[in-house]
């Protein structure tokens, strides 16, 4: 009966073919068409797997940006909209639209990002971590398939530092032979990118090459900048178990650095410029070499070898912002400027066992590994450079006036184990070991050459442990406590003059992370709130102190310790409006105290107590919220983001100074708006208005680098930008070549 009723069902559904071939007396049936209507959920923001790329992340804070499928300004490349649900993301903006990514998370120093270990497809982006921690790799958006963040109390794994993990993963090839995306935009203020990618699998062989340009004139007039990056990555799949992956990753960009502002200035044009000759050039390379081996069943090894190694070039008429770059009577000509070089050459290698084993009934998790890194910083600065106005590094006298290498050995060993003892609870128990040492050595034409030398040993033993409780599939609370230290960096013990003196025996910051969070989804309704403290013990700092001569010095040494407590506050609510159109609403809020304890500081000649003050650079709200309407293939979002008001310095100064450098930071709010039309499976056309209300505002006031005063962030801009990709796949037929999209 079932072989019967099987070919009726088969005749109905092919007669027109059927009959065509036979002439009997089957009746043909015409069945009416079915169609099943429901909106195609495509979150933006989730959480990793308990167990992801041999890293245990169950039972820690984190997050996963689909960056693909978020409305933002990709080539703009803004923080607030990258990161808009990630609740407590502090975006430093201060150098014009996309040249770099300047945030920080609980009450920690966002410049360029160095209380992360930043990451490029889990390779360390990071210029010297401990020479200098910023990332200066610059990647383009458009080539970023998605983005990990994971909070402080993960780090022992991959790290120690304080903020926890960024990881840019980029696209992965296609699996067709030849596949082709280009992304292109323009926009205001001269605003022309362009990115292009080749990608494809030729058998165990695949490939992912891509390269973007970008230019603008600026929002502030001398603001003007050009980016570049290019990527080759190559997979070779040796079997099954064992793949190598060979990559060669690039970034330059060279801006026009505009000048700080007075808050006088500010008020009557901000986007005035107070220099029109200073330029910043970073221009680093990493290549690498990663192993991902599947021994057995239970069993993962990866082992990444790879390097930073590049430049950070600037060439600046280096003065307060109240003191004018102008030409000298006397000569007719500018001041000469001053040319500070970087060189990073790091070396890193990363050695990581995943194994699985069972216990209780239950599959448990062991990773450990190993981490060594060699380091050779090389700072050049205070060259004496042109008069020129054109970016010219060249030395108009022979030398340096500081010329210094900074050299790190560091070997780190780490384990953490993930215990299931029952179905729905798991217990994290994990070490970090650190054992290295810098050294300073160099010249300095102002500075004793016997006092220089100076030498910083590492010897960290670090714990951690997080617990997750999961209520089912979707619900689970987690928390956990970790320890981190940031090492003394370069900055920190080079002396600004005669006048000053470093602590031989200065201490590395070292802490804690401690957070309990609730995360889950019912229904429409997504939500993930956490309490989180961070204790941030010996701070680097400068008091006063008088020589054995009773001479006034300033002593660059350990001012103090801060704490910040906060909660982050995720929700969601997701609302069907019918088969083709869907409204979401979301919340991304953060409250934080930071405050100084036990902490003296230099103020003049005297050293000032500022215990119980704000630690600068935090704002107390920082709240993101909007929504996203989809109908069929167009899609709107609608972003706010509020950022409260921040103290600029550690004494807590609220008027302004005359140069703009101390005073407070003023709250502010933005409003962006975002279209995007997918036209074909292809083609994708976006607009993107930011800062559409036009707010006039700034995110700090930066106490060194680009310069003490006011640096003000883009004001309204529009842009454009169209997509298009295309998969080939090459096939014979007839003995000729066809085409497959």
């Amino acid at each position: 009966m079932k072989y019967t009723l099987s070919l009726l069902l088969f005749c109905c559904l092919n007669s027109d073919i059927i009959s065509q071939d036979f002439n009997d007396s089957i009746k043909n049936i015409n069945l009416k068409v079915i169609e099943i209507g429901g909106n195609r959920n495509s979150p933006d923001i989730n959480r990793l797997d308990a167990i992801q790329n041999n890293f245990i992340y169950s039972g820690k804070k984190n997050e996963i940006i689909e960056l693909t499928k978020k409305d933002v300004a990709l080539s703009e490349k803004y923080g607030r909209q990258i990161f808009s649900k990630v609740p407590g993301v502090f975006v430093y903006d201060m150098d014009g639209t996309g040249n770099q990514m300047n945030i920080s998370t609980r009450g920690l120093d966002p410049h360029r990002g160095w209380e992360f270990n930043i990451r490029k497809d889990g390779v360390i982006t990071n210029s010297d971590m401990y020479g200098y921690p910023a990332s200066h790799y610059n990647i383009p958006m458009e080539a970023v398939e998605r983005i990990e963040l994971v909070r402080g109390t993960g780090s022992l794994q991959y790290g120690a530092q304080f903020g926890g993990l960024i990881n840019y993963v980029d696209k992965k090839p296609t699996d067709k032979k030849l596949g082709f995306e280009t992304i292109n935009t323009i926009g205001s203020y001269g605003l022309l990118s362009t990115y292009n990618a080749l990608s494809g699998t030729l058998g165990k062989f695949r490939y992912n090459a891509w390269l973007a340009k970008k230019s603008n004139t600026g929002y502030r007039h001398f603001g003007d900048s050009k980016y570049n990056a290019e990527n080759i990555s190559l997979y070779y799949d040796i079997s099954d178990a064992v793949h190598l992956k060979f990559e060669w990753t690039h970034s330059n960009y060279l801006i026009h650095l505009a000048g700080a502002l007075t808050d006088a200035e500010f008020e009557k044009d901000p986007r005035a410029a107070t220099r029109t000759r200073n330029y910043y050039n970073p221009d680093i390379h990493v290549p690498s070499i990663k192993l991902n081996w599947k021994i057995g069943q239970n069993t993962k090894l990866s082992l990444t070898t790879s390097a930073v190694h590049g430049y950070r070039n600037s060439v600046l008429f280096d003065k307060p912002t109240n003191i004018k770059d102008t030409i000298v009577a006397a000569t007719l000509q500018y001041n000469n400027r001053q040319v500070d070089i970087d060189e990073f050459n790091s070396f890193t290698s990363e050695l990581k066992i995943l194994q699985s084993y069972k216990l209780l009934k239950q599959t448990s998790t062991l990773v450990a590994g190993m981490q060594y890194m060699n380091n050779d910083l090389n700072r050049m600065q205070l060259g004496k450079g042109t008069t020129g106005t054109d970016f010219d590094l060249s030395l108009v006298s022979p030398g340096f006036g500081r010329d210094l290498h900074f050299k790190t050995k560091n070997i780190a060993v780490f384990a953490e184990n993930r215990l299931v003892a029952f179905e729905n609870f798991s217990l994290n128990v994990g070490m970090r070991v650190e054992i290295g040492e810098s050294n300073l050595s160099g010249k300095i034409n102002y500075y004793p050459d016997d006092k220089l030398p100076n030498t910083i040993k590492h010897s960290f033993p670090l714990f951690g442990v997080n617990a997750e409780y999961a209520f089912n599939s979707k619900n689970n609370i987690y928390g956990g406590w970790s320890q981190a230290y940031r090492p003394v960096i370069l900055k920190d013990i080079i002396p600004g003059s005669i006048f000053e003196k470093s602590n031989s025996n200065l201490q590395d910051a070292e802490g804690s992370n401690l957070e309990l969070g609730f995360r889950g989804s019912w229904k429409f309704f997504k939500w993930d709130v956490t309490g989180f403290m961070v204790d941030y013990n010996n701070r680097l700092g400068t008091i006063a102190q008088k020589d054995s001569a009773g001479n006034l010095i300033i002593y660059r040494t350990n001012i103090g310790n801060s704490q910040t407590k906060g909660v982050e506050c995720f929700m969601q609510v997701d609302i069907s409006l019918g088969k083709k159109s869907s409204l979401n609403f979301f919340t991304s809020t953060s409250y934080m105290d930071a405050n100084y304890k036990d902490a003296v500081i230099r103020s003049g000649n005297d050293n000032i107590s500022v215990d119980g003050n704000k630690v600068e650079s935090v704002p107390e709200w920082i709240s993101r919220n909007g929504f996203t309407f989809k109908y069929s293939k167009l899609s709107l979002t609608a972003l706010s983001s509020f950022t409260s008001e921040s103290f600029a310095d550690a004494l807590n100064t609220v008027q302004p100074t005359l140069n703009g450098a101390s005073g407070l930071v003023p709250s502010y709010h933005i409003l962006d708006l975002n279209l995007t039309m997918v036209f074909t499976e292809n083609l994708k056309v976006q607009l993107n208005g930011n800062n559409i209300l036009d707010a006039h505002y700034f995110t700090k006031r930066p106490q060194f680098y680009p310069g003490p005063g006011i640096w003000p962030s883009d004001g309204r801009t529009f842009s454009l930008t169209v997509g298009y990709s295309l998969n080939v796949q090459a096939n014979k037929v007839a003995g000729k070549p066809i085409s497959n999209y």
